[in-house]
C-alpha cells in the first residue's frame, strides 16, 4: 500500500494520510466502542519478509492494521506510526482493514511470477481479532489459499478461527498448514491486564483441544514470556501443563522483547501497574529490544524440559514452513513489500 498516498476520507478534507476513497467508521456498539475502522483497498497483499529478519518464512498476508486486543508488549505498535497514528491507544483502537484482501490475494496467487511459497498470517496483528467478526476476510483468504494448495499458517490468540475450521480442514487437505496459538501465561488476574482485548487463555487453549480433536494438528507459541511477572517455575510449569492438557503438537517459548514503540507503551504500563519492576527491566533489556542470551536461554531450558515432562516437545524450526516452499528457487517478488514492516517476529 502507499500510506502517503491516502487522505482523510471525505473530499472536502484530503491530508497526507487518508484520501477520498477511504472510509472511516467510528463504531458505537458495545463490542467495538471507541473504535475507529478505516477501511482501505489495498494495492498489494502479499508482502516480502526482510532479509534481516529471523523469521523461517519469506512472504505474509496482513488484513489488518492496528489490533483491538490491546496487548502492552504489542511490537506491532511501531508500524502504527508509519501511518502518522497513535502507537499506544490508537494502535488499539484504529484499525485499517484491507477490505478487498481476499480478491487481491487470489489475483497474486494466480500471477505467473508467484511459485506457490509459504504464506504466514498472524506474525504482525493477529488476523483473528475482534474486526474479523465484522469483515470475515479470513474465510475468502483461505479459500483463495486452498484453491491455489498453496502453503500457509496462522498464528493467533482469536477463539474466532474456530469458525473456519471446515474451510483449514479443506486446505489441509491439499496442500501444508500450519496452525499455531498464542498463550504465554495461563494467570488470570495477568492476563485481564496485559492483554485486555484478547480472549481467556482457556478459550485459546479450547482452541488448541477442538482443531486437535477435528484433525487439524495445533502447536502453542508460549509466548510472550514475561520477565519476573511469569517465568517463576511454578508459573512456567502451570503453563507448559495447561497447554499439554490441551493435546497441543508442541510448545515453543519466547521471551519478551521491546523494540521502539512498544517499549515505551509497556514501560509506561509496568510503572503504573508494577513499579517495583522498573528498574529491572531498564538493567535486563539495557542492550537493546531483545532479553540477554542468558535469560533466553534460561526460559528455553525450562520450557522444554517441562514439555519433555508432560509428553510434548519443543517445535522444530521452522515447522510451519512448507517442504515444498523450502525446496523452491528464491523467485523474484511477486508484488512489492508493505513499507511499513521492518522485521517480522510472532506474536
Amino acid at each position: 500500500m502507499r500510506w502517503n498516498q491516502l487522505g482523510e476520507g471525505t473530499p472536502s478534507a484530503p491530508s497526507a494520510l487518508f484520501g477520498t476513497d477511504v472510509v472511516s467508521r467510528t463504531i458505537d456498539t458495545p463490542e467495538f466502542r471507541g473504535v475507529t475502522f478505516h477501511e482501505v483497498r489495498a494495492r498489494s497483499i502479499i508482502n516480502r519478509v526482510p532479509g534481516a529478519s529471523r523469521m523461517p518464512f519469506t512472504y505474509t498476508v496482513n488484513p489488518y492494521r492496528g489490533c483491538t486486543h490491546a496487548c502492552v508488549y504489542c511490537f506491532a505498535r511501531k508500524t502504527h506510526s508509519y501511518l502518522d497514528l497513535d502507537t499506544g491507544a490508537g494502535f488499539d483502537s484504529q484499525i485499517v482493514v484491507k477490505v478487498n484482501a481476499p480478491e487481491l490475494l487470489r489475483r497474486e496467487l494466480a500471477a505467473p511470477r508467484w511459485r506457490g511459497e509459504h504464506v504466514a498470517m498472524g506474525t504482525n496483528v493477529d488476523t483473528y481479532q475482534r474486526a474479523e467478526g465484522r469483515y470475515r476476510l479470513m474465510p475468502g483468504i483461505i479459500e483463495a489459499l486452498r484453491d491455489h494448495a498453496n502453503p500457509f499458517s496462522i498464528l493467533t490468540k482469536g477463539t474466532l478461527i474456530l469458525r473456519d475450521l471446515q474451510l483449514l480442514r479443506e486446505a489441509a487437505s491439499v496442500t501444508d498448514v500450519g496452525i499455531s496459538v498464542s498463550v504465554g501465561l495461563v494467570d488470570a488476574e495477568l492476563w485481564r491486564t496485559v492483554e485486555p482485548g484478547t480472549p481467556a487463555p482457556e478459550r485459546r487453549l479450547d482452541v488448541v483441544r477442538t482443531l486437535t480433536e477435528h484433525g487439524v494438528p495445533c502447536s502453542v507459541l508460549m509466548a510472550p514470556v514475561l520477565p519476573y511477572l511469569a517465568d517463576s517455575p511454578a508459573q512456567l510449569r502451570a503453563t507448559v501443563r495447561a497447554i499439554a492438557a490441551a493435546g497441543a503438537t508442541s510448545v515453543t517459548p519466547l521471551a519478551l522483547h521491546l523494540r521502539p514503540g512498544a517499549r515505551e507503551w509497556f514501560m509506561a504500563w509496568l510503572a503504573e501497574r508494577h513499579p517495583g519492576l522498573v528498574r529491572r527491566y531498564e538493567v535486563l533489556y539495557a542492550g537493546g529490544a531483545y532479553a540477554p542470551r542468558w535469560y533466553q536461554r534460561r526460559i528455553t531450558g525450562q520450557v522444554h524440559e517441562l514439555a519433555a515432562e508432560y509428553g510434548i516437545g519443543p517445535a522444530r524450526a521452522g515447522a510451519h514452513r512448507s517442504p515444498r516452499a523450502a525446496r523452491a528457487e528464491a523467485p523474484e517478488p511477486a508484488v512489492e513489500p508493505d513499507p511499513g514492516v521492518t522485521q517480522l517476529t510472532l506474536l
